[in-house]
Parts: C-alpha cells; structure tokens; sequence
C-alpha cells in the first residue's frame, strides 16, 4: 500500500506545484479569469481583489503538493487539497455546463485545456485526493518536522518574490500570441481549417400594438417603419470546430476613429508601441517615456502611445501620435502597464517592461 501511496502522493503533488508555477508565471491572467467568473456570477465587487487572490492561490497550490510530497503535516494538507479540488472541480463543472466561460484557466494561457479535458483531470484528481485522505497514514515524512517548515517556508518566499517579478517585468514565458516573434498580421487570420457555429435568427417587431416573430428568411414584404424592432434571438443550428483567429479583436485607431491596423502593422523597418491602457502612477514612467520619445524622434524611429483613454492622452501629450486600443485588448497585449513593444514591420521584435526602460534607451543607441 505505501508504494501505491507513494505514486499517488508524487502525482498529485507534482501536478498542484506545476499548476501553481504556471499560473505563477502570470498572476495577472490567474486574477483576469477570475474577474470573467465574478462577472458571470455578477460578484464585480470582488474584482478589485482578484489579484491578490491569484497571488495567494497560486502560494497555496504549490504550497500543498509541496507538503504532500516531502510528507509534512500530511493529515492537514491531504485534507486541505482535498478542499482545494473540490472547489477546482465546481468551477470546472461550471465551465463545462454553463457555457459561461469558455476555459477555466486551470494551467494558465500556456497549456489551454477544453471544459471536458479540466473537469476530466479534476474528477481524476478528486478520486486520487480522496485516497490520500484515506491512506494519510502511509505518507512518510522524507525530512525532519524543521527542515521541512524551513523548505516550505523558502519556496512560499521565492514563489512571491517570482509573482512579484512578473508583475513588474513581464512574465518570464510569454504563452499569448502577442509574445515575441509572432506575426501579427498571421495571428489574426482564421484558419483555413475553421469551421464556424451556425445560427439562424428571429427578429421581434412590433406594430399597432401587436408583437411579431420572423425568421430572417419569412421578413414581412411590407416591412417598413411602421414596425418597431424589439430585438433579436439566435439559435445555434450547428456547432462549428472551434477553431478561431488567435488575435480576433486587436485594432488600432487614430484620434479620428479611423482604423489604422494595417498601416501601423505595416510599417517598414522598427517602430515603438507603447501600451499605456491608462495613466495611473504616471510619475513612475513619465521621466523616461520623455526621455526614450525624444532620442526615437531624432533617430526617426516612429514612436506611438497607445492607450484606452485617448481623451486623456490628447490632454497629457499632445505632441505624441496616439493610437487607440481596446482595454482588454491591452491586457493581454502587455501583461505590465506600461509597457514598450519594439515592432518590426508586423513581428513583435522585443517586449519591455516600463521598469525595464533602460533597455529602450539601448536599444535605440544601437
């Protein structure tokens, strides 16, 4: 039995600690899938603590397969994963028959699961845990009771001080289609192979009182402003393959409210995109952004701010070309806010963190 418990211990435990790293990697993406399941459950009051939740959740997963494999405390922390997959396996369930959300974020944006392929692991992982709370007495410490603590202690030290390293500088691996090297242009085509979903539509109208339900093939012949549209239903006919452009709604507009996408993106030789979604803390970047705008221009490198509020741009630089982007858009764009996204025609060449700004400045002198 204690060979048996042993696999299973290292198993469960392995996979929490790679769970936790992954998502470590990216805290802000842990805390952004967060936010879609407070805005499914209208809990929005929650939103300005989805980060800190992330950060502290991410702890406890590698926390606990931690402990469960070095065998400190194995009663408590079997229980407590226990307590932890339960909760994982509701909110994959969710997922899955909600269809709410489209992914749970389980491993993060690095390793993309579909609904059936999270609930299936959690299910899988829920029997496992289980039996470890069960067989907890078979769990063998592999250290002393202190050098265990201090080996707990340590990794939950360098897992914040990992978290609080990307949150400044970008995570280490980039796994969203912004990262370096990507084509830009290419991400945003669907593939040949996709296969969209089909849906047929009612329209409601109204007229002299009365309610009317067409479909789009059986609309009125006397279908004039007499009828006053109430709305539209769609009803799924088939359901496609899945299969979408990695970048779907990145666009680039000029104060006007002209969509310049393409020109940018096609821009010959390097250029500079710096993603400010706003200006919250601007004293921790102005200084340098003033500094790296001024050396681009003389160089003749385009430089363009791009931000969510452009009313407030136009105030705070009015000689800088603004572009705007949506900001949700940013966030997946630039993890960091701020941060300088070195481009070479439609490749991201370099991404830079605003506490990084030096390495701009090298670039540049190059």
């Amino acid at each position: 039995m204690k060979y048996i418990v042993g696999i299973v211990r290292w198993l469960v435990g392995l996979l929490f600690i790679f769970s936790g790293l992954v998502k470590a990697n990216d805290p802000l993406g842990l805390s952004y899938k967060m936010q879609e399941f407070f805005e499914a459950w209208h809990w929005s009051f929650f939103d300005n603590f989805s980060l800190y939740m992330a950060f502290g959740m991410n702890i406890l997963e590698i926390l606990a397969g931690l402990a469960i494999i070095i065998g400190w405390q194995s009663k408590f922390f079997s229980r407590f994963l226990l307590i932890l997959i339960i909760f994982f396996t509701f909110l994959t369930s969710y997922v899955l028959f909600s269809g709410k959300i489209k992914t749970c974020g389980c491993f993060g944006d690095c390793i993309r699961l579909t609904p059936i392929q999270t609930f299936t692991k959690d299910v899988i992982l829920l029997v496992l845990i289980i039996f470890l709370t069960i067989t907890y007495k078979y769990i063998k410490p592999i250290f002393a009771s202190t050098l265990s603590l201090f080996i707990l202690i340590i990794v939950v030290g360098l897992t914040c001080i990992m978290q609080w390293y990307v949150l400044r500088h970008l995570p280490f691996v980039d796994c969203l289609p912004y990262k370096v090297g990507n084509n830009l242009i290419e991400e945003m085509k669907t593939p040949a192979n996709a296969v969209p979903d089909t849906y047929s539509y009612t329209f409601e109208y109204e007229k002299n009182g009365k309610k009317f339900n067409f479909s789009e093939d059986d609309l009125p012949d006397d279908l004039d402003s007499s009828y006053e549209f109430i709305g539209r239903k769609a009803t799924l006919v088939k359901k496609g393959n899945g299969l979408t452009a990695a970048i779907s709604d990145f666009t680039l507009q000029t104060p006007a409210g002209i969509d310049t996408t393409q020109a940018i993106l096609q821009t010959p030789g390097k250029y500079i995109l710096f993603f400010a979604k706003d200006f919250d803390n601007m004293d921790r970047w102005q200084s340098m952004f003033d500094a790296i705008y001024d050396d681009a221009k003389k160089k003749k490198i385009p430089l363009f701010l791009v931000t969510a509020q452009m009313h407030t741009a136009e105030k705070l630089f009015p000689t800088v070309p603004l572009l705007q982007c949506d900001a949700t858009v940013m966030k997946t764009a630039a993890r960091v806010i701020p941060t300088y996204i070195i481009m070479q025609g439609p490749i991201v060449f370099q991404k830079i963190s605003f506490a990084d700004a030096s390495k701009v400045m090298e670039f540049l002198k190059k």
